[in-house]
Formats: structure tokens, C-alpha cells, sequence
């Protein structure tokens, strides 16, 4: 019996997909991740000898590299295809290691895509590992461990045990922190705006808006101001001193980086960036399509790059052109600069193929594999149509001192927007009658209002990622593992799907500040990528990056072990007696959150839940309706009389009820961030503007 070639991956369904592929000549088998890392007893890097670092084994590995080892004595040829990236490149490195494959060998393949075509191609072009790669990732290890088994057991000792610190969430927390000290800063002014109902000869209405004084760009800052300004302009004169008349033309956005489809997951499907990830994975690895078989449903999810295959982009093209008609499709395939820095060792995040519709496989995927798939595949497609264009126009008016400008901007020709519409903004649906330069318009009616400058909002999943990605701060694919670490650490809570630190968050923070500034700094820790990028690039040796972090670090570790005193964090007090020894009960804070706790522990060990209540009645039996946590930690409003009453709602309910049928209203958030009041009644469409 002929010997089989042995192809190693990182995933048992990525091995199944590819197994279908290639037939009875190979044999796949599964890594399952890391086989080898960094002991979790130690520390595992000797710092005296050039950071070498210590891997064993990973526990419950033994038995899985042993088999891999025995399959690979019995091959022709080993063939390494762990994930295309720094981290898969460290996994082929440790099992070339263990299998004692030469270093030279060209065991090393990759794909950005799991089709059959894709997998054979990438036997063919099979190279060695590449060692740049390999130590651009183990530079980061070293750090990472660094930071977190050198700093850690300060914090144990100095705060609260069970805290951690890491390289990046440090930097991470740091910047929430700071948003939530603009926000407590932040002191709110008064301002008005001023729209106008004007009319030509021929009485149509159309609005135009106060923009200048004396040519200057106009600013109401009280009340008074603005009586005085509509005492103004109910006395002038109005004449049209300018009309333009544009075509305005709107390219698509470039298709999804794995920072890009993170925000727009959270953004449109709801979705956190652990569960955006997860998803994502499942399509790349391969799922069941009917007389299909098994295939991956998109490309690599870790990428930078927007570059997209010459071959993908002709192929949506020509599906462009049948489906919706040749004048959607661009005369040569659309091209995007990818952002400075980017390393563009892969593809977009694309469909596989184009052809390859949603509702074609709809239903051989689960809920949100579908909606990923969706919103990944229109966005594709989007990008290789051609420009929206907006027909629009401009009048500028003189009143006075005063000038008016009326605008107006309507969809003339869809294009991209036909399959994916990213900005409901873009119309301005006001109708402007024909006028002409010197033409008379009379006042109608003016409409002030009064607004108050809010605060900088905090941080929704979406802004914090596209704020990470912009400063250079970790990688894409760490911006979920960090998210999670923070809020189970305690760090951070959601509150309306925005971070909020918490006392603790706070505390850690400041204490890093003050004692650790380059583990906090953005700068410093965006110049650190930049170093790994080098690695990776063979311009920069890896042990002269963690030299150059260390021996400071190190040095302001010994000065704070010494210096810092123990923070106490005092319990906050409940407001209420223990039910059983009448003792006071203090809010705590453990593993899933705050808890109620009696402070005659541990002679009493009673313990309460925290409810907080909305201060709304449950429209259905009257109770109080509670906010409450899902087993993800998602939260939810109930009513207290579970389960004898099933109200549930993701939206909080407000102290009003729907003018049209009853039910009670609550508030959601637009895509432009402002607040609207909506029936919670799924029939009822009634909804309406919420004062800010």
C-alpha cells in the first residue's frame, strides 16, 4: 500500500472540509490549536539568556502529538497547513519541531480560502517555514508573558487578587478610563439653531437653514441672541444670491479587513466581536451546501488587506452585469489603497464565490451564519459595482447681514447602493423649486430650536474597535479576546451596549499610570507593533525588541513593588439589613459581577442578587419591570413576576405608552446615534424623536 501524504490544520472541521477535497491520498489530521506553549506554572522565559523561551507540551496534547507523530513516520510527506497567519506559522514551526522535520523543507503551505481549487494550488507551491513569521509571534508571546506574569501578581498583592494586566488591554482600559473622566468633565452649553419655511412667486415651500452672519459662520449661543436674530430676518429682505446644480457620485466602501467587519457586525447585526469572529470561522472552515458537499463559504478572516484576486473580481463582475444589468458594473475592476502600515499578506474577507448568493444556501445555515454571510457577501458585491450618484443642489440667500443656504440631495442612480446601502444620510429629500440668481423668496415661517452640546459618548463595541485599528493598538484578531478579558476581569461593564469602567477599572489604571507609563501609553504600544511588523519582516531581530522593552520595564517593577502601598477598595453598602442576622449588606464583587453579601462574614454567609429595578410598570400584569443579565451577559428587561409573566424586551421600556395602540413604548438607538421611542408592540409601527 502506497504511503499517504499527511496534511496537518489547526481545526476537526477544517479537517473534514479539506478531507473531502483530496481523497484517499491523504490523511488529515487536526492539531487542535497550539500543540506547544509557554508553562502556566512559570514563567517560562529565561531572561538571562536571550529571552529563551521554555514551551512544553500543552496539557491534554500528549496523546494527540503522539498520534500526529506516528502518522507522520508512515507518510511520503508532511504538509503543515495551519492558519495563514504569524500564529499558524508558530503552530507548523512546533510540529516541524516534534516531528523532526528538516528546517529547510518545503513542508509549509497556506490558503485564503478553503476550496478544492485553493488546497491544490497550495500543495503545489508548498515553501519552508518561514522563521521571520514565526519569531514576529514569538516576540509577541515573550512580551505578552512578560507583562502579564511580572505585573499581575503586583496588582494581587497591591489591590484585589485575581487581577490581571496585559501589554495591550492595559492600553485598552486606559482609554476607556479616559473617556469616562471627558465624559464626568464635560460641561454642557446652551446653542440654537434657526430653520425657515421660505416660498417662491409661485408660493412652493421649500427650508433653508441660517448659516452666516456678516459672512461668517453663525453661532447662537442664548435665547436672547436669538430673538434679536429673528427680529433680524423678519425684516429683510430675501434674494437668491447663488444656485448650483451638481451631480454628486458616491464609490462604494472597499470591501470587509477583519477591524471593518467587527464594526459593522456590532453595528447592523447586534453582534460582539467574540461572536462575530466565531461565526466568521465557521464559514471559512466549511459548511454542508446541500449537493455542494462541504465548502468554505468565504476567505481568511484575519486580514488587513483590501486587496481582493483579479479571478474573484472578474467573477463578480460578470454576476453584476446578469443580475441587476451592465450599467452596475464598472468597466475594470474597483481598486482600494489599503491603510498605511497594513501588512496585506492576504485577501479581503469576500464570499468564495461570487455566485454563491445568501438565499442560495439560507437554509443549510443557522441565524447568524446567514446574516454573516449576508452582510459579508453584499458588501463584496457592493464593492465591485459602480458609484451611487446623487443629483444635488445648493441656493444660497442674502437676508441682510444674514445669509440662508437650502439644500437638497436626491438618489438619482443607485449603483452599489442597490445590493448594500451604508448611509441613509446621503438624501437630503427637500424639495427645491426652480429658482435664479436675483430672484425675491418671501419668509414663510421661522423654526428655532434649542439644543444642548452633549458629552463624547462612551464606547460601543463597534467605536472601540475602529478606534483601536486607528491607533495601531494589538492586531484585529486580538480585539475579542481583549473585549472579553476586561469585562470578566471586572474592569469594564456594558451598560446599553457601551463600556463603562468600573471603580476597580479605574484603580488598575491609575496605578499603571503612575507607576508603569510606557505599558499604557498608545504611542509606545503602536511603536511596538511597528517593531513585530519588522521582525516579520526580517528588518528587526526579535530578542532585541523584548531587550528594549524589558530592562525598563523590569527596573520600574522592582521601584513599584517597593513603593506602591495596598489600595483598599472599600465594599459600597447595600442600603439594606440582612434578612437573617440584621447585619447591614455590602454590594461585592465576584467572578459573574456584583453581588449582595451580609457583613457579618463569615459567621453569616447569606447573599442576594442585585435587581435594578427600571421604574416602569410591566404593561402586561402591572409588576416592576427589572433590567436584567441573559446567560451571555447580554442585558434584558423582564417583569419581577417571572415566570408567571413572560415580558421580556432587549430595548429598556420608558414611562409612556403608545398613543396608537397601548403597549408600552422603549427606547432604541438609531444608526445616527440619537434616540428614538418605539412601540414595542412588533404590529405597531409607531415610533418618535426622544429629547436628548
Amino acid at each position: 500500500m502506497a504511503a499517504k501524504t499527511l496534511l496537518i490544520v489547526e481545526s476537526a472541521a477544517k479537517a473534514k472540509t479539506i478531507g473531502k477535497f483530496l481523497g484517499k491520498g491523504y490523511t488529515i489530521k487536526a492539531s487542535v490549536g497550539h500543540i506547544k506553549d509557554l508553562p502556566k506554572s512559570k514563567l517560562g522565559i529565561d531572561v538571562d539568556n536571550n529571552f529563551e523561551p521554555q514551551y512544553i507540551t500543552i496539557r491534554g496534547k500528549g496523546p494527540l502529538l503522539k498520534e500526529i507523530k506516528e502518522e507522520a513516520q508512515k507518510a511520503s510527506r508532511v504538509l503543515l497547513a495551519t492558519d495563514p497567519d504569524r500564529e499558524g506559522e508558530a503552530i507548523a514551526w512546533h510540529l516541524q519541531n516534534a516531528m523532526k522535520i528538516p528546517p529547510d523543507e518545503k513542508c509549509r503551505i497556506e490558503f485564503n480560502e478553503i476550496t478544492k481549487d485553493a488546497v491544490k494550488n497550495a500543495i503545489k507551491n508548498s515553501r519552508p517555514v518561514d522563521m521571520d513569521r514565526v519569531n514576529a509571534q514569538q516576540a509577541r508571546r515573550v512580551l505578552d508573558r512578560l507583562v502579564g506574569y511580572k505585573l499581575s501578581p503586583l496588582l494581587w498583592s497591591k489591590v484585589r487578587k485575581g487581577l490581571s494586566a496585559g501589554r495591550v488591554q492595559s492600553v485598552v482600559m486606559r482609554l476607556i478610563c479616559e473617556r469616562e473622566e471627558e465624559i464626568r468633565n464635560f460641561v454642557s452649553e446652551e446653542y440654537w439653531t434657526i430653520e425657515v419655511v421660505l416660498a417662491n412667486a409661485d408660493e412652493q415651500n421649500f427650508l433653508a437653514r441660517l448659516n452666516t452672519r456678516d459672512d461668517k459662520k453663525i453661532e447662537i449661543g442664548s435665547e436672547q441672541e436669538k430673538d434679536e436674530i429673528i427680529k433680524g430676518l423678519e425684516g429683510n429682505k430675501l434674494t437668491v444670491t447663488k444656485v448650483e446644480k451638481k451631480q454628486r457620485r458616491k464609490r462604494p466602501s472597499p470591501p470587509f479587513i477583519t477591524s471593518t467587519l467587527q464594526q459593522e457586525a456590532a453595528r447592523r447585526l447586534n453582534f460582539y466581536s467574540k461572536r462575530t469572529m466565531r461565526v466568521a470561522q465557521e464559514l471559512y472552515e466549511g459548511l454542508e451546501i446541500g449537493k455542494e458537499g462541504t465548502v468554505g463559504l468565504i476567505t481568511y478572516l484575519r486580514t488587513d488587506s483590501t486587496r481582493v484576486a483579479g479571478v474573484a473580481q472578474m467573477e463578480a463582475l460578470d454576476f453584476i452585469s446578469s443580475q441587476y444589468g451592465a450599467k452596475f458594473a464598472p468597466k475594470s475592476p474597483n481598486q482600494y489603497k489599503n491603510k498605511s502600515g497594513s501588512q496585506d499578506a492576504h485577501e479581503a474577507i469576500r464570499p468564495t464565490s461570487a455566485v454563491r448568493t445568501p438565499e442560495s444556501v439560507k437554509q443549510f445555515l443557522s441565524r447568524d451564519q446567514y446574516r454573516l454571510y449576508k452582510l459579508i457577501w453584499d458588501r463584496f458585491i457592493a464593492s465591485q459595482m459602480t458609484p451611487a450618484v446623487y443629483d444635488t443642489v445648493g441656493v444660497d440667500i442674502n437676508a441682510g447681514e444674514y445669509g440662508l443656504r437650502a439644500t437638497s440631495s436626491q438618489l438619482k442612480f443607485a449603483g452599489y447602493k442597490k445590493v448594500y446601502n451604508d448611509s441613509e444620510d446621503e438624501e437630503v429629500k427637500n424639495f427645491i423649486p426652480e429658482l435664479k440668481k436675483g430672484e425675491e423668496v418671501f419668509l414663510k415661517e421661522i423654526r428655532p430650536e434649542q439644543h444642548f452640546t452633549q458629552p463624547p459618548p462612551r464606547f460601543s463595541e463597534a467605536s472601540l474597535v475602529k478606534l483601536l485599528e486607528e491607533k495601531n493598538i494589538g492586531r484585529p484578531s486580538t480585539y475579542a479576546p481583549i473585549i472579553d478579558t476586561i469585562l470578566r476581569r471586572n474592569y469594564v461593564e456594558r451598560q446599553e451596549r457601551q463600556f463603562a469602567p468600573t471603580e476597580l477599572g479605574f484603580i488598575v489604571v491609575d496605578l499603571l499610570k503612575n507607576n508603569f507609563n510606557d505599558i499604557v501609553d498608545v504611542e509606545f504600544t503602536a511603536r511596538m507593533e511597528e517593531n513585530l511588523d519588522l521582525v516579520e519582516e526580517g528588518e528587526m531581530n526579535w530578542t532585541q525588541v523584548v531587550e528594549t522593552f524589558y530592562r525598563p520595564f523590569a527596573a520600574d517593577l522592582e521601584k513599584a513593588s517597593a513603593m506602591i502601598e495596598k489600595v483598599e477598595i472599600k465594599d459600597e453598602e447595600a442600603g439594606k439589613d440582612c434578612p437573617k442576622c440584621g447585619k447591614p449588606m455590602l454590594i461585592k464583587h465576584g467572578r459573574f459581577g456584583k453581588f449582595m453579601a451580609c457583613s457579618g462574614f463569615p459567621e453569616c454567609r447569606h447573599t442576594e442578587s442585585i435587581v435594578e429595578e427600571v421604574g416602569v410598570d410591566c404593561p402586561v400584569c402591572g409588576g416592576a419591570i427589572l433590567a436584567l443579565k441573559s446567560k451571555k451577559g447580554r442585558r434584558f428587561y423582564g417583569c419581577n413576576k417571572y415566570p408567571d409573566c413572560q415580558f421580556r424586551s432587549w430595548n429598556k421600556p420608558i414611562a409612556e405608552k403608545c398613543p396608537d395602540c397601548g403597549d408600552i413604548l422603549v427606547q432604541k438607538q438609531k444608526r445616527n446615534k440619537d434616540m428614538e421611542a418605539v412601540c414595542h408592540n412588533p404590529e405597531c409601527n409607531f415610533s418618535k424623536e426622544m429629547s436628548s
